[in-house]
């Protein structure tokens, strides 16, 4: 059994998400999905490594659904996004989902690495409900709103928020060369935000700098700067 308070707070979690405080709800995997590994042994990671999965999942029935005239291309470029940790991370405050989170007390006093852990967290937690249910309807009830809104952004972008695939368009287009990326760590902290800082080259000229926590970001956030750039340049000349 857990400990009271905590199944109380648990409780209040799934009230949050407009769940029925269901018997089919496995309290302990809930539990366990949002423990912090520095606060116990038994912590998040496994779940977190299904979570991967079931979140893709999620996002794919999800497309299927609501974008019937959507391409295969298409829908795993809005996926990329509906998944990744930002998206997750940002969903997870929706609910205070850091209140709910178990870690030491260092963790918890910086905001280094906190778009991870939430995303891992969020995660974890999807696994705990789709192991309870053994399917999704725990999941999409309360998850699909927030894609949809996502999704219609994502949609109004032309570039579908892919800014290097479309730089890179762009670039062979326009110059017929490809965009050339330069990387450096400028931080040596796990889950710093600004840890990598990219510049993005086209005919021996820096069109845009980007920062990220990973290098993949640092080159997104890089490619924004400069395709929009590129674009300014463009319509300036034409």
């Amino acid at each position: 059994m857990l400990d009271p308070r905590r199944q109380t707070q648990l409780q209040q979690l799934i009230q949050d998400l407009k769940l029925p405080a269901m018997p089919s709800v496995n309290w302990r995997l809930l539990d366990r999905a949002l423990v912090h590994p520095t606060a116990a042994a038994d912590n998040y990671e496994r779940l977190e490594f299904v979570g991967d999965a079931v979140v893709r999942l999620a996002a794919a029935e999800f497309l299927y659904q609501v974008e019937p005239a959507a391409p295969e291309g298409e829908m795993a470029a809005i996926r990329s996004i509906l998944v990744s940790d930002r998206t997750l991370a940002e969903i997870a405050d929706c609910y205070e989902l850091e209140r709910y989170l178990v870690m030491s007390a260092s963790v918890a006093a910086s905001s280094v690495g906190r778009e991870t852990r939430l995303a891992a967290a969020f995660e974890a937690m999807l696994a705990a409900l789709y192991l309870s249910a053994q399917d999704l309807c725990l999941i999409r009830p309360w998850l699909d709103p927030h894609w949809q809104q996502y999704a219609i952004t994502i949609r109004q972008d032309p570039t579908l928020q892919n800014y290097k695939g479309a730089l890179q368009g762009l670039t062979q287009g326009k110059y017929q060369s490809l965009p050339d990326y330069r990387i450096t760590e400028v931080g040596q902290t796990y889950g710093d935000s600004e840890r990598f800082l990219a510049e993005v080259w086209v005919k021996d000229r820096c069109w845009g700098k980007g920062k990220g926590q990973s290098k993949k970001a640092a080159e997104q956030a890089a490619a924004q700067v400069a395709f929009q750039a590129l674009q300014a340049e463009i319509h300036g000349v034409e």
